[in-house]
């Protein structure tokens, strides 16, 4: 009989338990086992039941037991214990604020605002694909812990990322579930009169499409959700923020206007009804919200601001990362494209960013020679500050974008470099978490840089913690093939195999990431026979689990990850390698926890960082990869195993050479340490090695120690440079005049005239000091306006010189410019005269792209 309509049936929270609600709403919970257990303790079928969502499951339960533990004076005493602790740790003082509390405009009265695409945090808020998402949600949880007074802007997506499935043949298949809000830890963030705030852009045609305000609090930190989905907007415009990375060039063109523009409109009105502080500083987390920066500009434009002083003023308090090594991984539109929904009037002015000329805007970020606009040069000419994600990225990136700088050789282009982290209470497992607690005690531990208490802990405490970890990942992996092959369609009762794969005993190797061709999945099935006898060797078997999602798009991702899931289907070798549907952050932390090795092999210098293995690092997990990303500059032997990468230019010969190595390092090196034991049955020589990597990489890859980076490298610099032109209104104007004056004359300036005195012919003694000067036109500018130096430094091939020394020189009585010096090095050593523009606004020598030499 079928019903004629439908209702919720929902518990309500007595009066009692209501505290329940707001620490259920706190996303600290993610990060704090004693709150999870509170909720776990509540109803623990409830708490399964909702996927581990303690705010979904409290109208789970019924209200039976609701009306027992609401007088059950032991449960009700260990949640007011939870509230105070999350009481105390909004309102106290951490981190920033002991260590910054006088800094102008960094302080409790100013904000930084954080905009990225994605976010990960808890899989009960499904906003997030893969490590960009993870590496934004992990910022926020430590910006939380050290105090730092950030606001985050994101999307809401009504569908999120897809959920991942196989087919019979291995082929990914992609499947989307509905967000609900109700369901969701989010709440509207409401107007005084109570309605939820709303902002709106105005697309072309004049279509007004409203933006829906919803909060995440994550721990100190609010995560303001955009949404489209509101009443009133047609339909097309309701489907603007359904699906994380869908749609064609032109859906992705409108998702970020919302999340830029109406992101900038959000967190300022979000200041306004909160009382809170408006940003200084804004963090484009990528190019996604590069239009941020076209709103805020549009906005001083409004004030009165002429477009380059309004471009000066957002440049100074804006800080860009870039998160991709590779020129296919950035946004790239047609200027077309762009143009459209910019939508100038007569005037040339745009109707969606108003008094924002649409011609200077574009040219912002159009490729030189071309119609393309790319958002990854917007990003850099609208920041100041812009970084990599880690050394090597940094490096990269300097190269990649060298021609934004013209005249400056790579190693000076302004991009530096903040290596990611990860943020380790949420990402250290609960057996491993009680091994710190035993040898450092119940702190935070994230701030310190000093972990040498770790090397305390005893290869039996290690073995026994490693043990149980890989248990539950042997447990969860039996679990989910299982569940993987009925949903391929096989029946349960050819599915007992599964019961038994993988083994607790044996070395397993983790390799989960996004599967993209560069990040090279199936490098390990090169030689597939060798590989069988690896993973079947009798006296030291190796067990390999594999996870990833492939995006929609990418054809030959999903060939790559079908060619693994056919080889791991093979009968003679499933039970040592398996592939993992759907792989989020609740896979990830049982994964990354239970393998003793975390293989990484990417085509070096293609990861940009890299994550998955510091969450490994954490839990006692030891680091196998090519030298790239994170571990290329924390690369230890005592600490894990290096790929060595082939100097060679042929892709499939560099595959093969470095596969090659792989399985030798794995063969005569890992393998062999693993099961080596002594008199006493224990892994010495292993556990040695797991201790070095706690004390000395463990330490370097927390997300707390990235975000002090962002805050006192970035951060704390763009403040005072916003707050600057904040304190002097005229100081744009002055700046873009002296600005335009520069660049007017730069043509005329000229060194001529260089001397090196103090010399025998062409050689000098090591140590001896000489004098060298030069006569420098400055075509009216003033001495304070320019840097004259003195480029010195070792002369390689094709006569260039290589990691240069720079020394001023100085206007001398004589009116040349000089100044004397000592040659410490032997060598050959060349030198030239340059000078650039100098002035207190400019964060580097390079930021204008001038630069005049002998």
């Amino acid at each position: 009989m079928k019903p004629i309509s439908t209702i919720t049936v929902a518990s309500e929270l007595p009066d009692a338990l209501a505290p329940l609600r707001d620490l259920a709403l706190n996303l600290r919970w993610s990060w704090r086992r004693q709150t999870v257990d509170l909720f776990r303790s509540l109803d623990p079928q409830a708490f399964v039941d909702s996927g581990e969502n303690p705010f979904a499951m409290l109208p789970m339960v019924p209200a039976g037991r609701l009306a027992e533990a609401a007088r059950d004076e032991s449960f009700l005493t260990r949640m007011r214990s939870e509230v105070r602790d999350l009481r105390t740790y909004l309102d106290s003082g951490r981190w920033f604020q002991r260590t910054v509390p006088g800094e102008q405009g960094t302080g409790q009265g100013s904000s930084i605002a954080y905009f990225s695409m994605e976010f990960g945090i808890t899989p009960t808020l499904p906003i997030y694909s893969g490590g960009l998402g993870i590496l934004a949600g992990d910022h926020l949880k430590s910006a939380s812990d050290l105090g730092v007074p950030l606001t985050a802007i994101g999307l809401l997506y009504q569908w999120g990322y897809f959920s991942q499935s196989l087919d019979r043949s291995g082929w990914q298949q992609e499947e989307y579930r509905l967000n609900d809000p109700a369901d969701l830890p989010v709440e509207p963030v409401l107007e005084q009169d109570g309605t939820q705030l709303t902002v709106r852009v105005t697309l072309p045609g004049g279509r007004d499409v409203a933006i829906a305000v919803w909060k995440a609090q994550v721990g100190r930190v609010a995560l303001l959700l955009l949404d489209t989905n509101v009443e009133g907007n047609d339909e097309s415009a309701r489907q603007i923020t359904d699906r994380l990375y869908g749609g064609d060039h032109e859906h992705r063109i409108v998702q970020e206007i919302v999340l830029g523009i109406g992101g900038v409109r959000a967190v300022q009105e979000y200041a306004r009804v909160t009382g809170g502080p408006a940003p200084t500083v804004f963090h484009l987390n990528e190019g996604h919200a590069g239009f941020s920066g076209l709103e805020r500009v549009g906005r001083l434009i409004e004030a009165g601001a002429g477009f380059s002083e309004a471009v000066a003023e957002v440049r100074a308090g804006t800080v860009f990362t870039t998160h991709t090594p590779v020129p296919a991984g950035i946004d790239r539109f047609d200027a077309s494209q762009l143009r459209g929904y910019l939508d100038a009037d007569e005037k040339g002015l745009s109707r969606l960013i108003p008094s924002l000329p649409v011609e200077a805007a574009l040219a912002l970020g159009i490729e030189e020679g071309g119609d393309i606009f790319n958002m990854a040069q917007l990003g850099f000419r609208i920041a100041q500050r812009s970084n990599g994600v880690a050394k090597l990225h940094g490096a990269v990136s300097r190269a990649m974008f060298q021609n934004l700088y013209p005249g400056f050789d790579v190693p000076e282009v302004p991009i530096g470099s903040v290596t990611n982290g990860v943020h380790r209470r949420t990402w250290t497992s609960a057996h491993m978490d009680d091994l710190y607690k035993k040898a450092l005690g119940d702190i935070d531990i994230s701030s310190m840089s000093d972990w040498s208490a770790l090397s305390a802990l005893t290869d039996h405490e290690l073995t026994s913690t490693r043990d149980a970890l890989r248990a539950d990942l042997v447990a969860m992996a039996r679990k989910h093939v299982k569940d993987s092959w009925l949903r391929r369609g096989a029946d349960e009762a050819e599915l007992a195999w599964t019961d038994h794969i993988l083994d607790p005993g044996v070395l397993t190797i983790g390799f989960a990431r996004r599967v993209s061709t560069y990040k090279r999945l199936t490098l390990m099935l090169s030689d597939s026979e060798r590989l069988k006898r690896i993973l079947l060797d009798e006296e030291r078997p190796v067990q390999i689990v594999v996870a990833g999602k492939s995006h929609p798009a990418d054809r030959p991702g999903k060939e790559f990850l079908q060619q693994l899931v056919q080889f791991a289907d093979d009968h003679g070798v499933r039970h040592r390698i398996v592939f993992l549907p759907d792989y989020d952050i609740r896979m990830a932390s049982v994964l990354i926890a239970g393998a003793d090795v975390w293989l990484n092999n990417p085509v070096r210098p293609e990861e940009a960082s890299g994550t998955s293995g510091m969450k490994a690092v954490l839990n006692g997990g030891l680091t196998f990869s090519i030298s790239d990303g994170w571990w290329d500059e924390m690369k230890d032997d005592a600490a894990g195993w290096t790929i060595p990468t082939a100097d060679v230019a042929d892709q499939v010969e560099r595959d093969r050479i470095e596969a090659g190595a792989l399985y030798e390092i794995l063969e005569q090196e890992i393998a062999p340490l693993f099961y080596e034991r002594d008199a006493r049955g224990m892994q010495r020589g292993w556990m040695t090695k797991v201790r070095s990597s706690l004390v000395r990489i463990a330490p370097q890859i927390t997300a707390a120690r990235m975000v002090r980076d962002y805050v006192t490298d970035l951060y704390l610099p763009a403040a005072r440079a916003s707050g600057a032109f904040a304190a002097d209104p005229a100081l744009a104007g002055a700046f873009t005049e002296w600005k335009a004056r520069v660049g007017q004359v730069w043509s005329q300036i000229a060194v001529r005239d260089v001397r090196l005195e103090g010399t025998t012919g062409d050689r000098v003694a090591t140590g001896a000091e000489v004098t060298l000067s030069a006569e420098v036109d400055l075509a009216g500018l003033a001495d304070e306006d320019v840097l004259v130096e003195a480029v010195l430094g070792e002369v390689a091939d094709g006569d260039e010189i290589i990691d240069p020394q720079l020394i001023p020189l100085r206007r001398g009585d004589d009116g040349r410019f000089a100044a004397r010096f000592a040659l410490a090095a032997p060598g050959r050593v060349g030198f030239t005269v340059r000078v650039t523009p100098q002035h207190p606004v400019l964060s580097s020598r390079a930021e204008l792209g001038l630069v005049t030499t002998a």
